[in-house]
């Protein structure tokens, strides 16, 4: 199957989809399938070893742009960098454009993503026109929300995998300017934080001027940032935050500032929002002789990887005297009206800081049942990137559950990138069972790819 006149795929992708068809063939039969990929943002480390690998590498490319309609035809494992790439020359970005440069649009669609966009463009499944799958049995498909695969089109968002493999997406596009315009503004307690997101979200604008971009970023439970970007033709001398400036760091010291587009939506990705500071990265003389070219997120995620299967910093931690550290990276969705009491649980409970804030309305009034949020309710994406001491003798999780079990009381969802300690009943309960159940008996019914509670909650 192939797309309708007027989206016009190239012969080569039909010929790499023939050719990965007959790779996925002649995998072993039993075998559990994995990609054979160079890069991840997720943060479930597994031996890479495990599993046969089905190499996508080769679907990486931005097939073609129609800035008539406003789309473009990509395949699933392009990364955001390289489309933004494709995309700026022509003034457009997608409409969702997640923070991490190797992010990819297929990862992105299987396993959700966000970004300041995301309060008036909800998440980046939602400007996905239609969707060529390579499902479990083999098959592929292209799954629109009007033809046959309807079903899988709603249910492919956060299955990380376990359905099948994004091999072609058309997307929706926005129109972009060339730079941005930032204000920061200070809170001083949650609760106003959490009101102005709701009317800024409410009403598209602030002191009369409208905004674009939304997000923030909290540094103290008496000390918050919301960031508001608003697209400008022009602007004066803009910052560069790819040098020996840091992002975060500059909401602190002035009020407005300028980027780029492209410096803008890549603001994140130089110190990895703020976690280079763990790597000394932010150090104004390491930050010198660190070559700018590594100063990205998927080298900082590579140091992280290696730390992980070495153990050193719990080894060295250990040898101290102390405990280990809990892991506790995640997102959380909170509704708006209940953000003040999640912060207060976090600030007290767990005390990582800064942490990030996004809100995130969706665009698409079914809703997406693997991943249920409300349409009709605005909710704010709470980041959290860092870890946790324990206490001698005491095993990772106790954090991550307590945070897991507030979400679920203050009616947010959580998700699946990282680690998670959901009790099976729970788990099926929160991310809809019965559905999930059904897309797997069609388009996966031997088993081919893992389940989606075996890769998210058991694979540790």
């Amino acid at each position: 199957m192939g797309a309708e006149p007027g989206t016009a795929v190239p012969a080569s992708h039909s010929a790499e989809v023939a050719a990965l068809r007959d790779s996925y063939a002649r995998l072993p039969a039993g075998s559990p399938v994995r990609l054979a990929k160079t890069t991840s943002n997720l943060f479930r480390f597994r031996d890479p070893a495990a599993g046969p690998g089905l190499d996508v590498g080769r679907f990486n490319r931005v097939l073609g742009i129609d800035t008539a309609a406003g789309t473009a035809q990509v395949q699933g494992m392009a990364t955001y960098e390289s489309v933004v790439d494709a995309l700026l020359p022509a003034g457009r970005i997608p409409m969702v454009v997640p923070q991490l440069k190797t992010i990819t649009l297929g990862g992105a669609i299987a396993g959700l993503g966000i970004e300041s966009t995301s309060f008036r463009n909800g998440l980046p499944h939602e400007s996905v026109r239609e969707m060529e799958i390579l499902t479990g049995d083999g098959s592929v498909v292209v799954a629109r929300p009007d033809n046959e695969h309807a079903e899988l089109y709603r249910g492919f968002p956060n299955s990380y995998g376990t359905l099948g493999y994004a091999l072609r997406l058309e997307i929706e596009l926005e129109q972009v300017q060339p730079y941005v315009r930032l204000r920061h503004l200070r809170f001083g307690t949650a609760a106003e934080c959490a009101a102005a997101i709701a009317e800024i979200c409410r009403t598209g604008s602030f002191d009369g001027h409208p905004v674009d971009f939304l997000d923030g970023t909290v540094f103290t439970a008496s000390e918050q940032y919301l960031t508001l970007g608003s697209y400008r033709p022009d602007a004066p001398p803009t910052s560069d935050y790819t040098g020996q400036d840091v992002y975060y760091r500059s909401m602190r010291r002035r009020q407005t500032d300028h980027l780029t587009i492209h410096d803008y939506l890549w603001r994140w990705d130089t110190d990895w929002f703020w976690c280079s500071r763990a790597f000394g990265v932010q150090h104004p003389l390491v930050r010198r002789f660190w070559p700018r070219r590594y100063r990205r997120s998927d080298t900082y995620r590579r140091i992280v990887a290696w730390d992980r299967r070495t153990g050193l910093t719990d080894r060295i931690s250990k040898l101290r005297g102390l405990g280990g550290n809990e892991p506790v990276i995640q997102d959380v969705e909170i509704p708006v009206e209940r953000l003040a009491e999640f912060l207060e649980f976090f600030h007290t409970e767990i005390g990582i800081s800064p942490v990030w804030l996004c809100p995130v309305k969706l665009r698409d009034g079914q809703g997406w049942p693997l991943y249920p949020m409300d349409p009709d309710a605005l909710y704010v994406n709470v980041g959290f990137w860092s870890t946790v001491p324990l206490r001698r003798g005491e095993a990772p999780g106790r954090y991550n559950r307590a945070i897991e079990r507030v979400v679920g009381e203050l009616d947010g969802h959580k998700s699946l990138y990282s680690n998670s300690f959901y009790e099976e009943e729970e788990f099926w309960r929160l991310y809809n069972r019965p559905s999930y159940q059904r897309l797997k008996e069609r388009y996966d019914p031997d088993g081919r790819l893992p389940g989606l509670y075996d890769k998210c909650v058991r694979e540790k």
